[in-house]
């Protein structure tokens, strides 16, 4: 799996990938990333990717040309390349969506700045879209972070241990059971006894009845009849 962001501000996303698993990930050659800057492809002579909108409104929006200039480069080395925006006005990205897109070889992430992107180059390039949330962030470096990070645990052998996967919040519309460590009792909180008891079977229970009651209180949506009965 190889990352293409294709950002102004590469070094904002960069050491994102210097420690932990990503780095070990990177590697073992599981995943792998490059840069591309729109500003190398720029044609004014100030370098500037940016102009005022038509029609009027407040601030600058990313102008097609470099953009065009760039993203066709990419297509050129990599007709498979699958190019995906982070935007405000998109569908909310999942976890369905990082274990589906773990299967794709060469993922092209557009970080947009200033007031967003120039809306011809989202309809022209855009494989999908998707917001990280409710709220507006800066630029998309953050988001297509977010992105990358979700879709590489789901690349096969990123995480070492597969069925830690099978657990996490949002498998089979759950929320994550809560979990401890040792010592079993600190500062007079105690772990659930049930946990230290070693059956597996009445825990895994235990955890199952805990999911659901964590998500009804915190994602009432996520829970099916099926979880429920």
């Amino acid at each position: 799996m190889k990352f293409t962001f294709v950002t102004l501000f590469p070094n904002l996303i960069e050491p994102y990938f210097y420690d932990s698993i990503l780095k070990r990930a990177i590697e073992a050659n599981f995943i792998s990333y490059e840069f591309y800057n729109p500003r190398d492809y720029t044609i004014d002579k100030h370098k500037k990717t940016d102009k005022q909108m038509v029609g009027g409104g407040a601030g600058m929006l990313m102008t097609p040309q470099p953009l065009f200039d760039c993203l066709d480069d990419i297509k050129s080395k990599n007709p498979e390349a699958y190019f995906i925006f982070p935007l405000a006005a998109a569908k909310p990205f999942n976890q369905k969506d990082a274990k589906r897109l773990a299967n794709k070889k060469n993922i092209v992430i557009v970080s947009g700045r200033y007031e967003g992107i120039d809306e011809r180059v989202i309809e022209k390039y855009a494989n999908e879209v998707f917001s990280i949330g409710e709220y507006i962030l800066t630029g998309g470096e953050l988001p297509s972070l977010v992105m990358a990070d979700a879709i590489s645990r789901n690349v096969e052998n990123v995480l070492g241990n597969a069925e830690s996967l099978d657990v996490e919040s949002y498998e089979n519309n759950l929320l994550e059971a809560p979990s401890f460590t040792k010592p079993e009792n600190f500062q007079n909180l105690s772990v659930i006894k049930e946990f230290l008891k070693g059956n597996h079977s009445k825990i895994a229970d235990l955890k199952n009845n805990l999911s659901i009651c964590k998500t009804k209180y915190f994602r009432p949506g996520l829970v099916t009849k099926k979880k429920t009965k």
